[in-house]
């Protein structure tokens, strides 16, 4: 699999991203510059953290308005696979490619803190080597992380089992004191409409091998590896689904 990693002014974990596709997963990966809009030849994409543009305005802003957005928001259309990490979530969001918003920490601090995170499904391009319920242990590092709906946006998001990962304890019971930045819902990660294009604020390339303390970050993209859409059907490479 080739996955393309998004590079904007103040970007800083495209790095990372890219250690932990190919030289952990032995994957191909390769960069794209945020003013470039050819994603041709790239299966996923990956959107990652940073302060894209100093977080001006606020976070994801202006990034949003880059030239590569339109490219991987018809690469999402025609079914790529899309993941949009810590900022990359804000920029998704920005974009309109997922709904809501990420807002201030509830504490108003900065946190930078392993988590633990519920799959709520093992169904998706982004979690088929989980197991049901399965908790992974994936750090955070966020001011701006507090995800934010709509109660008729979150009730959507519930009906169309579109929540991905949410934070919890490590039994995984989701209690308040297990959300770090005070999100609806105890919401980590969601997903679009499609099931292609998921946004989640804990960083799954910080927790991919076990000298970092965890190596769960592998399960997701591990999973992006094994799985693919076709015609909106998802199709399972490792187990055949």
């Amino acid at each position: 699999m080739r996955f393309g990693i998004l590079v904007f002014p103040g970007t800083w974990s495209d790095t990372d991203c890219h250690y932990a596709v190919s030289g952990v997963l032995g994957q191909e990966a390769g960069y794209v510059w945020h003013k470039s809009a050819d994603l041709a030849g790239y299966d996923a994409i990956i959107v990652p953290g940073g302060f894209s543009y100093g977080d001006y305005l606020r976070a994801g802003a202006i990034a949003r308005f880059s030239p590569v957005m339109g490219a991987v928001r018809g690469f999402a259309e025609s079914g790529g696979l899309v993941i949009g990490i810590c900022n990359g979530f804000q920029i998704l969001c920005e974009a309109g490619m997922l709904p809501g918003a990420l807002r201030r920490n509830g504490h108003l601090q900065y946190r930078c803190q392993w988590t633990r995170l519920r799959a709520e499904r093992d169904d998706t391009p982004f979690s088929v080597r989980c197991a049901p319920g399965q908790t992974l242990a994936v750090p955070v590092s966020h001011g701006e992380g507090s995800y934010y709906t709509d109660p008729l946006t979150l009730q959507e998001l519930e009906e169309q089992r579109r929540i991905l990962f949410r934070y919890c304890d490590d039994d995984g019971t989701i209690t308040e004191a297990a959300n770090p930045n005070g999100s609806v819902d105890n919401i980590a990660g969601i997903l679009n409409e499609q099931g292609n294009v998921l946004g989640m604020m804990p960083h799954p390339e910080r927790s991919c091998e076990a000298l970092l303390g965890s190596e769960d970050g592998n399960l997701i993209f591990g999973s992006m590896i094994d799985s693919r859409l076709i015609d909106g059907r998802l199709i399972d490479g490792r187990a055949g689904r």
